[in-house]
């Protein structure tokens, strides 16, 4: 009489969504661990062999006795990933603009110590306002009277990956991550590099002004660093795209408009 068929659930999972694999069944039907897929995202489970076909194109992979095809995988590629901005502001208070792009837009929040790549610093983040994509490579000199007057420089520039997943450990779209107020990424900048988070400890309905904060939290990772400051004096910090400081971004502007004088 053949064993009562049970599916026994493994304690590994798969590394794409975090469900944990089941098993299936050989033709004794009896249960052979680590030959179950993933359903969800159909990644290969257990201890199972895999080889690259020799005679086969370039990347097909089988499974070894079964010569079940992997999942083609998708190419990185063809789409590009999110951009990120940190600016200088040299407003009425000088601060860090972090910039995100997020569905079309760059969402911002002012760091007035600055993003850090040192671990054990938590730096506060207050939200802004939405910007548009452009702004991104604005360096210049806010006139007097406007909105946000003063000096700006681009400190740094890149992409950034989100990392965020939700309890299971499936992938969420990043504008989720941060309702839910908690996002993690991985910037790859000039300067700053390695996975970094965003938390929000306060809400606005918390906050007489109603305000929101978050935290920017450097995660102990390879790129972290302990042995020096985190973040630069902004007054020497050199911009990512001119090499220039604030003082010669507001000297240059001030020399144009003596000369259009």
């Amino acid at each position: 009489m053949f064993p009562v068929r049970r599916p026994i659930r493994h304690g590994r999972s798969c590394r794409e969504c975090a469900v944990p694999w089941r098993s299936c069944y050989c033709a004794a039907r009896r249960p052979v661990p680590g030959r179950g897929a993933c359903p969800p995202c159909g990644r290969p489970g257990g201890a199972a062999q895999w080889k690259v076909k020799r005679n086969g194109p370039p990347g097909s992979i089988f499974r070894t006795g079964r010569r079940r095809r992997e999942p083609a995988m998708q190419d990185e590629s063809a789409t590009p990933l999110p951009r990120f901005v940190v600016q200088i502001h040299a407003a009425r208070r000088m601060h860090f603009d972090f910039r995100l792009e997020v569905d079309g837009v760059l969402r911002s929040w002012a760091v007035p110590q600055g993003p850090s790549d040192n671990p054990s610093d938590r730096r506060l983040a207050v939200p802004t306002e939405d910007h548009a994509l452009e702004y991104r490579e604005f360096e210049g000199v806010i006139p007097p009277g406007e909105y946000g007057s003063g000096t700006v420089i681009v400190w740094d520039q890149g992409t950034y990956v989100p990392l965020g997943h939700d309890e299971h450990g499936v992938r969420v779209p990043f504008a989720e991550s941060l309702e839910r107020g908690h996002a993690t990424f991985r910037l790859v900048g000039e300067k700053l590099r390695g996975e970094f988070a965003l938390i929000r400890f306060r809400t606005g309905q918390e906050d007489a002004r109603g305000q929101e904060a978050w935290l920017l939290i450097k995660a102990k990772d390879e790129q972290a660093v302990r042995d020096r400051p985190g973040t630069p004096d902004p007054y020497h910090a050199r911009s990512a795209r001119t090499g220039r400081t604030l003082r010669q971004v507001s000297a240059a502007e001030a020399g144009q408009d003596s000369a259009r004088g």
